[in-house]
């Protein structure tokens, strides 16, 4: 088979002088060569008007006065410092507006120049919404050990005139104070301290309630912070209330105005520090005073510890047929040639995959369903969106969400 050794100059060139023939069926000849009729008649003109040059190889970017970049590059550095805190779209109408007269670079090219320069980072992409999946039912807490509420108090003056913010811990259905503790920083470390501290001696809870804010909750899929992430892998459900709802959370907004009233009224004993004043009383509240919900009984003749013991979590062990990712500390992993971000709440969580579509995989963290990865995105993780009530058929059929398979037991 002979190799074709025609230029793309010389098959042009041939193409145009068998365009000149009178007579000859156009559309046809253009077809054999490959090309649309309207680059045919391009070609054919060009060749009409300079049959030795009109047919070489062109540029086709813009034509553009020597130092056109540069100068525009200047101008827009120069007003960047004059409005810092201006973007490429207030820039671009704002040089255009200065020199009307002239072509001003597009919005993009001016964003480009402003990152190239370090004025600008790029930010991260948006990540896409996930599949709908139904929010689980809230356990109400009949029962001694099903509902665990957990807040901090604000400010409590005391009666030696300090302050304190304590970490409070509240069974619901037995109304019994599990602690009241003071801590050196409101973070995930020294919440989490106490809270192991009473998982080793109650046992563990179904259910665990809070409010949406740190350390408990955080910004990410499913509303998750590190602190809860680890009580999720421990097989125990965290309820979060409403925004700006308090009610939500009512017996335990009560108790803490109990504390607060003990802790200012109660006399202070010689010599007693602040740590063993709060036991004292938490030990009254708890053995000595009465609720009217409990049938006139104190706390400590209901409660009792729970029969889920403690052990602490080691990596899931997901099914063969499904994908495994390890993130960093950052909550990071490298993925389908691309850097995904899954959260710091996830960081050091190794997360299961299991395919669901053509380059689609289902996110897992031991049971639970957190979203969906997809290969072709430039984004992160789609979180799943949880719902009480159920979507409307039309953001389903939007690509917005989709109901999800029930995850594994």
């Amino acid at each position: 088979m002979p190799w074709q050794n025609e230029t793309e100059e010389e098959e042009r060139r041939r193409f145009a002088s068998a365009a000149m023939v009178s007579g000859i069926n156009f559309s046809a000849l253009c077809g054999t060569h490959g090309i649309s009729r309207k680059t045919g008649y391009k070609w054919r003109r060009r060749y009409e008007r300079d049959a030795k040059a009109g047919l070489e190889r062109r540029s086709s970017r813009p034509w553009q006065p020597q130092g056109w970049a540069k100068k525009w590059r200047r101008r827009l550095l120069a007003w960047r410092r004059r409005r810092p805190s201006w973007g490429g779209q207030p820039l671009h109408d704002w040089l255009q507006r200065q020199w009307p007269r002239t072509r001003c670079p597009s919005v993009r090219t001016l964003e480009r120049w402003l990152t190239q320069a370090g004025v600008v980072r790029r930010g991260r992409r948006r990540a896409k919404a996930g599949p709908f999946e139904r929010r689980p039912g809230r356990i109400l807490g009949l029962r001694p050990n099903d509902v665990w509420t957990i807040d901090f108090k604000g400010p409590m003056r005391m009666s030696n005139g300090g302050r304190i913010e304590p970490l409070t811990v509240f069974d619901l259905a037995s109304r019994y104070g599990l602690a009241v503790r003071p801590l050196a920083a409101k973070d995930c470390t020294c919440t989490g301290q106490v809270l192991v501290e009473l998982f080793q001696r109650y046992g563990l809870p179904r259910a665990i309630q809070v409010d949406n804010g740190p350390p408990f909750g955080g910004g990410g899929a499913c509303g998750l912070s590190k602190l809860s992430v680890e009580w999720v892998r421990l097989g125990i459900q965290v309820q979060f209330g409403r925004p700006a709802c308090p009610q939500d959370n009512a017996e335990h907004e009560r108790w803490h105005r109990t504390l607060e009233q003990d802790l200012r009224l109660f006399p202070l004993r010689i010599a007693e520090s602040t740590t063993r004043r709060i036991e004292r009383l938490l030990r009254i509240y708890n053995t000595e005073r009465t609720h009217r919900s409990l049938g006139r009984r104190v706390p400590a003749q209901v409660y009792h510890p729970s029969r889920r013991f403690y052990q602490p979590k080691g990596p899931r062990r997901y099914p063969a047929r499904w994908g495994k990712i390890l993130l960093n500390g950052k909550g990071d992993a490298w993925w389908a040639g691309r850097q995904r971000r899954f959260g710091r709440a996830f960081a050091r969580q190794c997360l299961g995959l299991r395919p669901s579509e053509p380059g689609q995989w289902e996110v897992f963290l031991d049971h639970l369903l957190l979203g969906t990865i997809v290969a072709t995105d430039r984004g992160d993780l789609r979180p799943v969106q949880l719902y009480s009530i159920p979507p409307t058929a039309a953001a389903v059929q939007s690509g917005e969400g989709r109901p999800s398979p029930a995850p594994l037991p």
